[in-house]
């Protein structure tokens, strides 16, 4: 069982700036990718970013270029920088594992909500 623990979540301004992190319980190495997906109230959850453990990314066409998702292996922790919000970008943000076992693992989501 991989554990993820998110943080970084909160209240901002549109245009502003906000960190997430996603701390997995197990070395990154073991999982082929991590990932961030977001559900906003009465809609299906969505993929935003992810991160292979090669470091390649794929993102969602809606924050291309406004958010970044990068790790850091010394810390097993995958972070997700998100600028220039929208308010379109409220959402619940969840962090998610695929070990490379194929088991797939999600965090107990952090709120983000953006003011107009």
């Amino acid at each position: 069982q991989v554990q993820l623990v998110e943080s970084g979540g909160g209240l901002v301004q549109a245009g502003g700036s906000l960190r997430l992190s996603c701390a997995a319980s197990e070395s990154i190495f073991s999982i082929n990718a991590m990932g961030w997906y977001r559900q906003a109230p009465g809609k299906q959850r969505e993929l935003v970013a992810t991160i292979t453990r090669g470091g390649s990314t794929n993102y969602a066409g809606s924050v291309k270029g406004r958010f970044t998702i990068s790790r850091d292996n010394a810390k097993n922790t995958v972070y997700l920088q998100m600028n220039s919000l929208k308010p379109e970008d409220i959402a619940v943000y969840y962090c998610t594992a695929l070990r490379r076992d194929g088991d797939r693992f999600w965090g107990q989501g952090t709120q983000v909500t953006v003011s107009s």
